[in-house]
């Protein structure tokens, strides 16, 4: 088969000194050039960067017939993220993803969280650190950036009892701009991916996250640490499963239920993760909805699709076919 489409990567361009979590895009864009290559697409990659006309020129010298949109952030800001969508709807080019509307939501988790309990999505009860009524101090609660993902600025040092006075110290230290601060469900954690499929969206098999080995009084939170510090403890004891037994059938029905809902309730595109926390009464929280997840070979993307027998180019072929705007099928 001859190539007969013409591609852009974009991605963020990397700051100087960039850690393990900004960098990791760098093998996103080098998978997906290769599955693009192998579909007999032409790809060129193209940074994002804050100099917006820039890219424009470079985006319509290149002339591509969509774009793979692998942006996370804008000068290592995940609250900047939309503009990469912004940009290209500007220049009427397709692009794989989340639109601007999905992306600006999701990522401002509390804007995501306003809109799932708008449409009946069960989510923890949180608080902007300013309108923070008395906490009750048998529950904990957790302080979470508003804008940043890949848990940046979340570890378990963010997570106080409601009598911890020194919970309140911190608080009044923080801009209410950047934080807000979420009731800590103490329980599972589970990631269910959900890929677009010509039938409509695919959730794939769930994947729970557990905490091996931890010590009494330790809190169980998939932090910074977790994800991105491979010789922390919480790196090393952190793991993902696939493997449940019969008794979580009816909740893993539930937890597929909710991650379609959560798909369609913000109109999204080709792929994106949900994350839940489900209490010790079996109730499923909403943590946050992930748009253009992590695709590296190591994501909990990836694995997804490996676990429920899908090719990794199959799921590249189905992201960029499920492109608003796309006048093709690769």
């Amino acid at each position: 088969m001859q190539q007969y489409a013409k591609a852009v990567i974009l991605y963020n361009q990397l700051s100087e000194n960039a850690g393990p979590d900004e960098a990791d895009v760098l093998e996103q864009v080098k998978l997906v050039h290769e599955l693009l290559t192998e579909l007999k697409v032409d790809v060129e990659e193209i940074p994002f960067s804050s100099r917006l006309d820039s890219v424009e020129e470079d985006l319509l010298k290149a002339k591509p017939n969509f774009v793979f949109n692998l942006v996370e952030s804008l000068n290592n800001k995940g609250s900047l993220i939309y503009f990469a969508p912004a940009l290209l709807d500007s220049l009427n080019i397709p692009f794989s993803g989340g639109s601007v509307e999905s992306m600006f939501i999701t990522t401002s988790k509390p804007l995501a969280k306003e809109k799932m309990e708008r449409n009946g999505i069960p989510t923890s009860p949180w608080f902007y650190p300013n309108t923070i009524p008395r906490l009750e101090p048998n529950k904990k609660y957790i302080i979470k950036p508003i804008w940043e993902e890949g848990s940046l600025g979340l570890d378990e040092d963010c997570v106080y009892e409601g009598s911890d006075l020194e919970f309140t110290k911190r608080l009044s230290t923080l801009s209410p701009k950047s934080f807000f601060v979420e009731e800590f469900i103490d329980g599972r954690e589970f990631n269910l991916s959900v890929l677009a499929s010509e039938s409509g969206p695919e959730v794939l098999p769930p994947a729970e996250i557990i905490f091996s080995n931890y010590p009494e009084g330790k809190c169980r939170v998939v932090g910074f640490s977790a994800k991105w510090k491979e010789d922390s403890f919480e790196y090393k004891n952190t793991n993902r499963t696939f493997e449940f037994p019969t008794s979580d059938d009816a909740l893993l029905m539930k937890l597929k239920e909710l991650a379609r809902k959560c798909w369609h309730t913000f109109d999204l595109n080709g792929y994106a993760r949900v994350d839940f926390r489900v209490d010790n009464n079996g109730n499923p929280y909403v943590l946050e909805i992930n748009v253009n997840p992590c695709i590296s070979p190591d994501s909990g993307f990836y694995a997804a699709c490996e676990q429920a027998g899908i090719p990794f180019r199959e799921a590249v072929r189905r992201i960029v076919n499920n492109t608003p705007a796309l006048k093709f099928k690769i």
